[in-house]
């Protein structure tokens, strides 16, 4: 999966549709979940939040939140799962901070983002494949 996001992270999709999109190529996600990824490119507009883990957020929310079969509190332990492991190796998800020193639209700061769109895919997946979900 990461190397799908990553490969249409290059490709002009931003850092939040290249998770969705990779979710959704591996049969994770419905196809129109990439329409809602957008508006959480770029930290949401703002660089507040990181939108690869939005991206993940979006995909686990789609999975595990709350609907008539199921409560929600899956989807938030397994929020908050992706938060502590995608922490431990950034310490902050605010895009601002992890693209600090970078020209927003610079190809530098888009191969930066390379590994927060990985990662976050990795530890996705890693969360899936552990709570029983098919690819």
């Amino acid at each position: 999966m990461k190397d799908l996001a990553v490969k249409y992270f290059l490709q002009g999709y931003s850092c939040s549709e290249s998770v969705v999109q990779a979710a959704i190529d591996k049969g994770y996600a419905p196809k129109e979940l990439l329409s809602v990824a957008t508006s959480f490119s770029g930290g949401m507009g703002v660089r507040c939040l990181c939108g690869a883990v939005a991206g993940a957020q979006i995909v686990i929310g789609s999975m595990y939140g709350k609907n008539a079969e199921r409560d929600g509190m899956q989807a938030r332990a397994l929020a908050k799962q992706f938060n502590e492991k995608f922490a431990e190796k950034y310490k902050v998800n605010c895009c601002k901070v992890l693209s600090a020193g970078f020209e927003f639209h610079s190809p530098e700061r888009k191969q930066h983002c390379c590994s927060m769109v990985n990662d976050s895919c990795e530890i996705l997946e890693n969360i899936l494949k552990e709570n029983l979900v098919k690819a």
